[in-house]
């Protein structure tokens, strides 16, 4: 876009038809001629701009590639590895409908959105076991491993058997094996094989099976008829997401990262991810964090101080807030807390 834009100015005097003759020739050739630097320069201006577009569309897609590859380093190093290391392989979800909260279930209600779902939460298909040949090529090949061994299937399972048990579930304890035999025929049997014989064990419990695609089904035709679900990593990571639409959002869902032997180190956390456009705003829903302290509670023993807390969250949801949306609550972040904490003060 270099070249130089010929601008003019004739001045034809009074004088003779024959120089208005020769000058308007002359305008017609210098129209003519900027014409055609026009044509050109527009034609320079669409190809720097389609270069510039390309340019930018790469770069572009660059960062997003960088900023995706750097969210999955990040969830892979820090938060599989933590559940790795220190061994936490019980994940557990509570799928809880609060007084107040709204669910997209149309006719559905709290009574009706109240289950647990067990993942396992150091196996399958989330170990990273596996490789890539000939990488970035026409004939490359992935292969990526899903691994069960029977400690781990039969920990999980008899860890959810027992917590069922402790439940309670006053319309009967049921668990729930979801997982998909019918294609995955060996890791899967091994999943099947185990829940079959350590519900021998807990005659006291109903124990069921679903494969995954029924279960998503149910659990939005109808979630009154889980009470707890114990899965396999991947299948738990999906299902679980899908609870936390039906319970009104990742905002009110929390979960435990469990490892229940003795000496073991839990972590327990509110489930929706980070959202740096809030920060310092006070907008952000903190019922979930509130909600994984009283998961804490419970899980360390303190099962009456645990109940407290989940009853104070009920009376804020249920008769305070607007909405639980971010920013759309009627309160600040720090409000909110301040009401569930009178709450728990008032008893």
């Amino acid at each position: 876009m270099n070249k130089p834009v010929k601008w003019f100015c004739t001045i034809v005097s009074a004088g003779s038809l024959s120089s208005l003759a020769h000058a308007q020739d002359d305008i017609a050739q210098q129209l003519r001629e900027i014409r055609q630097e026009l044509r050109e320069l527009r034609a320079e201006v669409d190809e720097q701009g389609k270069m510039f577009r390309t340019i930018y569309d790469l770069v572009d897609a660059e960062v997003g590639l960088e900023a995706k590859a750097k969210e999955r380093q990040e969830e892979k190093g820090l938060l599989l590895e933590l559940r790795f290391q220190l061994d936490q392989y019980i994940n557990l979800r509570p799928v809880k409908l609060f007084p107040g909260v709204a669910t997209p279930l149309a006719g559905k209600g709290p009574e009706d959105i109240d289950f647990v779902v067990v993942r396992e939460n150091t196996e399958g298909l989330y170990c990273g076991a596996g490789g890539v040949l000939k990488k970035g090529t026409p004939d490359e090949v992935a292969i990526q491993t899903g691994i069960y061994t029977r400690k781990g299937c039969e920990r999980c399972i008899r860890w959810a058997f027992e917590y069922t048990m402790r439940r309670n579930n006053p319309k009967g304890k049921m668990l729930t094996l979801v997982a998909k035999t019918n294609v995955l025929t060996i890791g899967h049997d091994l999943w099947w094989r185990t829940f079959q014989e350590v519900a021998e064990e807990y005659p006291e419990v109903k124990a069921d099976y679903n494969h995954v695609d029924a279960c998503c089904m149910w659990m939005v035709k109808n979630p009154e008829y889980y009470d707890v679900i114990v899965t396999t990593n991947m299948f738990g990571d999906i299902i679980t997401d899908l609870g936390g639409i039906l319970q009104g959002g990742m905002g009110v869902a929390a979960g435990g990262n469990i490892n229940p032997d003795p000496g073991g180190i839990s972590m327990f956390e509110p489930m929706g991810g980070s959202a740096p456009k809030y920060t310092g705003k006070g907008m952000i829903n903190p019922i979930a964090a509130i909600a994984a302290m009283g998961m804490l509670l419970d899980q360390t023993g303190y099962v009456s101080s645990s109940a407290r807390v989940l009853k104070a969250i009920q009376h804020v949801t249920g008769t305070k807030m607007k909405s639980q949306a971010a920013g759309k609550m009627g309160y600040s972040t720090q409000e909110v807390g301040d009401l569930v904490a009178a709450a728990i003060t008032d008893g």
